[in-house]
């Protein structure tokens, strides 16, 4: 039998971990902040083209689609350019000076370009770089025709569907499309001859982004427009305080659930999407968890997280994170053992959470979970 016992923060130092690894971690939680995949980002920047465009401005764009080794700015990087400034980055230093340049010349004559940049020297240390990289940029231009395939994607963000959003490089293809779920097309792609091909190509499209190879040797970038994923935090204590507003930052949409009125409230998670007051054996019927749905379970007690863990593990989340030390963790997987849960169910928890960086305190215990499914969800991707 379970017995109710409060959890305290446990270390968790699963792996050592060199101060330079902490580093990384912590300069890729920062990073990840910026304007780069994350679909509550997306959506802004987006939104930002639509309006300009619905004035009757021309908008440049620039987004790295090709990289390797140390660049400041991973694929899918983007950069807005107004008449009157920026929106994002892909980096800073030399290559977004050179970049918005560039893109102010292709918002006048038209058409679009390819930059191709090896940064080293001055470059990697404008760039805050560890060491050289190379980077290739897409710079091109939007204007009033393409309101339509901008309102689309806003409208498929804010209904929580997905798309595909393809852009035709050059020199062979030129311009850009989306793709909806149910297949419809907004936009145009010149020099693409077999659309259909291409749309069954793209079915199941998971990748955040990525350049591929479409009718011999013509080149397309292809990005996913999805929801920004759901974090349910279980537990409303200093932890989920450290925790929500540092998920928020990268791009998740928060969901914090407590039984007590006291810690589940706006008051105390003014950053939260939705907070709720529920009784942890009820939560599976208040909540819905599906695949792009993370889970870390935080509560003031191991009976508590057994009783939430027991009602997802079988859901199908893409992380299910529980707080506690090795021993308090396999006191509950025993108990689910003797309930019918296999082996490979538990493998399922992530337990202890969190990238194991020494963390300590309830804030820097969130820097190591919000690091683990920022990994989770790129590996994902």
């Amino acid at each position: 039998m379970l017995k109710e016992e409060p959890i305290k923060a446990t270390r968790n130092t699963a792996i050592p971990v060199d101060k330079r690894s902490i580093f990384l971690i912590l300069a890729n939680l920062i990073n990840s902040a910026k304007y780069n995949n994350f679909p509550c980002r997306m959506k802004t920047l987006y939104q930002k083209i639509l309006d300009r465009l619905n004035l009757g401005e021309k908008v440049g764009f620039a987004e790295v689609i090709r990289q390797a080794g140390s660049s400041p700015r991973g694929v899918g990087a983007k950069m807005v350019i107004f008449r009157d400034g920026t929106v994002g980055s892909i980096g800073g230093g030399r290559v977004e000076a050179e970049v918005i340049e560039a893109t102010k010349e292709v918002m006048e004559k038209g058409g679009s370009k390819r930059f191709f940049f090896r940064l080293t020297g001055s470059d990697v240390k404008d760039m805050d770089m560890l060491c050289g990289g190379e980077m290739e940029v897409l710079v091109k231009k939007f204007d009033r025709e393409d309101v339509p395939v901008f309102e689309k994607i806003i409208s498929v963000l804010e209904a929580n569907k997905k798309g595909i959003f393809v852009h035709g490089l050059p020199p062979l293809l030129e311009g850009h499309l989306f793709i909806t779920e149910e297949g419809d097309v907004i936009g145009e792609i010149k020099g693409l001859q077999d659309l259909e091909s291409l749309k069954n190509e793209l079915k199941g499209f998971s990748s955040l982004s990525m350049l591929l190879n479409v009718e011999n040797g013509k080149e397309i970038f292809v990005e996913l427009i999805e929801r920004e994923p759901l974090l349910f935090v279980f537990g409303g204590g200093h932890i989920a305080q450290e925790l929500v507003p540092l998920a928020k930052r990268v791009g998740f949409k928060v969901v914090v659930i407590d039984d007590r009125e006291d810690f589940a409230n706006k008051e105390r998670f003014p950053l939260a999407d939705e907070v709720i007051v529920e009784d942890f054996e009820k939560v599976s019927q208040r909540v819905r968890v599906e695949e792009d749905s993370f889970l870390v379970i935080v509560t003031r007690g191991h009976l508590h997280d057994y009783t939430v863990i027991k009602q997802f593990l079988r859901s199908p989340a893409r992380y299910i994170g529980m707080i506690g030390s090795r021993k308090k963790r396999d006191i509950i997987f025993e108990q689910l053992l003797s309930e019918g849960f296999s082996e490979e169910e538990l493998k399922r928890v992530h337990s202890p959470i969190g990238l194991p960086i020494g963390a300590e305190t309830p804030a820097e215990i969130a820097v190591s979970i919000v690091a683990e499914l920022i990994k989770v969800r790129r590996e994902a991707s």
